[in-house]
């Protein structure tokens, strides 16, 4: 009997319930759907879950999703950890902006739509895919 390759694991950052619900619905099947609900606690679980994709809603909590996307890019220039690929799920057109200041892979405007969410997931990890190669990764003298 041959086992099964264990999922891949996509870390969402929401403390509404439909959010996480509607992310988890299109993403979960080829991947496994770690929840957190504050945006102070993404930081320790992507070095807990070491995701392939985070997920920030731009309303989280104690520390907003664009916050916590310039800490993490913030943690990855001083290569305490790997590259991250995140989207960020925005209120409304107008907040592009924002995620593009924080530097976020890509992004959606909520209402999600289910298949544009899988789509755009999956283009933004084959573009990241391609581009690890050249990423630096953290020192191990740092991150402890």
């Amino acid at each position: 009997m041959t086992e099964s390759p264990t999922p891949s694991t996509i870390l969402v950052a929401t403390d509404a319930d439909h959010v996480y619900d509607e992310v988890e619905a299109a993403l979960s099947g080829d991947h496994a759907v770690i929840r957190v609900h504050a945006g102070a606690a993404v930081l320790t679980a992507v070095t807990d879950y070491d995701p392939i994709l985070v997920v920030l809603d731009l309303q989280i909590g104690n520390m907003g999703g664009m916050a916590t996307c310039m800490d993490l890019r913030l943690e990855e220039q001083a290569k305490r950890i790997p590259a991250q690929v995140i989207m960020m799920l925005l209120d409304r057109d107008a907040d592009v902006f924002l995620a593009q200041q924080a530097e976020a892979d890509a992004w959606m405007v909520k209402p999600l739509d289910a298949l544009l969410l899988r789509r755009t997931a999956r283009a933004t990890l084959a573009v990241q895919e391609k581009l690890s190669e050249r990423s630096p990764q953290p020192d191990a003298t740092l991150a402890g």
